[in-house]
């Protein structure tokens, strides 16, 4: 994964900076785990963005929302992704992982 300047935290990138070793490793491990299985690139993207929104980590799903368009997942199946959490994870939480995705689509369009 390439680090995109105003796109990750800042933290993050520290991180990365600092311990560039165990950073590659992890890298490595996600790509591999990627790789490792039958699902293409956009089914990996909306699985790796369903997992983010169902542990309710705000920055990943940020995260995984960038990466699942720039895979080409459409902001409509997007959004489907986030709506059919509803029973899973109940409606507050749905409802704010549907504001974190359009904190994404605001940006997106924003820098069009």
């Amino acid at each position: 994964m390439t680090t995109k300047p105003g796109k990750l935290p800042g933290r993050y990138v520290q991180f990365q900076q600092a311990h560039p070793a165990v950073f590659a490793a992890y890298d490595q491990l996600g790509n591999a785990a990627a790789g490792d299985g039958p699902l293409d690139k956009k089914q990996v993207a909306l699985v790796k963005l369903a997992l983010a929104a169902g542990a309710r980590l705000e920055g990943a799903v940020h995260s995984h929302c960038r990466r699942a368009l720039e895979a080409g997942v459409t902001p409509e199946e997007i959004r489907h992704v986030i709506i059919l959490s509803v029973t899973t994870v109940g409606f507050p939480s749905m409802m704010a992982t549907l504001s974190w995705v359009d904190d994404i689509m605001s940006e997106t369009d924003r820098s069009r």
